[in-house]
């Protein structure tokens, strides 16, 4: 019998727990007072709210990202990946970086009008936007709030380049769009698959589109023309990598221009939550999976090294690295983050004004 303290797989969620963000001064512990009765466990419900963003564009300068410039529709998502880098940000608005980062999530409700004034901005250089680098952007309240598709439409208007990541068969919906884009070397989208098995998909990525319908998604965008390629991602040492060369051999069968990978990430509070998660659903090799973590990242849970925090260090990374080669060498695919897109035609949008068009 589980007590109330011990933390419960709650169907439909990735985290196990709600555990404090890193930043917070008081940590509540619940306690079993002799009173459990075997009730069910509640299942925490999805709360979107409002967010009136300042601004939307985000930079960075990483040396191994592939982007200079972000958008983030979303804060949180609801696919509930329990190996998700992009947890710990939740910390940074007092919330836990574990059920409340796929449960309590913001949408920017103005995401597009902030984006067309920053576009409009006379010191503004074009150079490809990613859209969702820190959350999926087809995540299901994509359905309602479309700020996804908003976001395109703009972008479409004004020749502006992007790249997309994601692992939602939702991004079909904006085929329409997407292979305009395309038609003028203006996008690159990226699917996510690091698995081909449904049942441990179903448990890593409890509320994301199943491996099989992202490897359709993947022959849809490209029968339009658009671009698209796969990315591995995450890694996990003797958990998923049995299924490397498959998915990289399917994912040329099925269209995909270029592949990518990293390995696991487990930074500040999403150490707890992985492991938790593996002493769960994984307990005869939850110790075998984290040393071999370790091992991967110089004898620590997580190095943030920019030179390996990616793709890892030591003999099991190298493997993993030939691995990757070798398999897209057969399958015929390049190793790139886009393809070369255009930036030359980008023409910034007049910016929005009470007095309304004049000429």
């Amino acid at each position: 019998m589980p007590r109330s303290n011990e933390p419960v797989a709650i169907k439909g969620r990735g985290a196990l727990s709600n555990p404090e963000g890193r930043f917070e001064s008081t940590r509540a512990i619940a306690e079993d007072d002799g009173w459990y009765q075997e009730e069910e466990t509640s299942r925490p419900r999805t709360e979107v709210r409002e967010e009136t963003a300042r601004s939307v564009i985000s930079r960075n300068d990483s040396p191994d990202v592939g982007f200079s410039q972000a958008i983030n529709p979303f804060r949180g998502c609801e696919h509930g990946c329990v190996y998700c880098y992009a947890r710990p940000s939740h910390a940074y608005l007092n919330l836990s970086p574990g059920l409340d980062f796929e449960t309590r999530l913001s949408a920017k409700v103005n995401l597009v009008d902030v984006l067309r004034g920053e576009l409009a901005r006379p010191s503004y250089r074009c150079s490809p936007i990613n859209i969702g680098s820190n959350t999926d952007v087809y995540q299901p309240i994509e359905k309602h709030w479309k700020l996804t598709r908003a976001a395109l439409t703009l972008l479409n208007e004004c020749n502006h380049p992007c790249t997309i990541v994601t692992k939602n068969a939702l991004i079909e919906r904006d085929l329409d769009i997407l292979a305009h884009l395309a038609r003028r070397r203006l996008v690159q989208v990226f699917v996510s698959i690091n698995s081909l098995d449904n049942r441990l998909a179903s448990r890593l990525e409890p509320r994301a589109s199943a491996p099989h319908r992202r490897l359709q998604v993947v022959k849809n965008l490209h029968d339009a023309g658009v671009p698209v390629g796969v990315l591995v991602a995450p890694i996990i040492p003797a958990l998923n990598e049995r299924d490397l060369e498959e998915i990289i051999a399917r994912a040329a069968a099925n269209g995909a221009n270029a592949i990518g990978y990293t390995c696991i990430r487990l930074p500040h509070e999403l150490k707890q939550l992985f492991r938790e998660w593996l002493d769960q659903h994984y307990p005869d090799r939850a110790a075998h999976i984290m040393s071999l973590i370790q091992q991967m990242n110089g004898g620590k849970e997580y190095d943030s090294n920019f030179a390996t925090r990616m793709r890892g260090q030591g003999i099991f990374a190298d493997i993993i690295g030939k691995r990757v080669e070798v398999a897209s060498r057969k399958a015929g695919l390049h190793r790139a983050w886009t393809e070369e897109l255009d930036t030359s035609q980008f023409v910034a949008p007049r910016p929005q004004s009470p007095q309304g068009e004049l000429f």
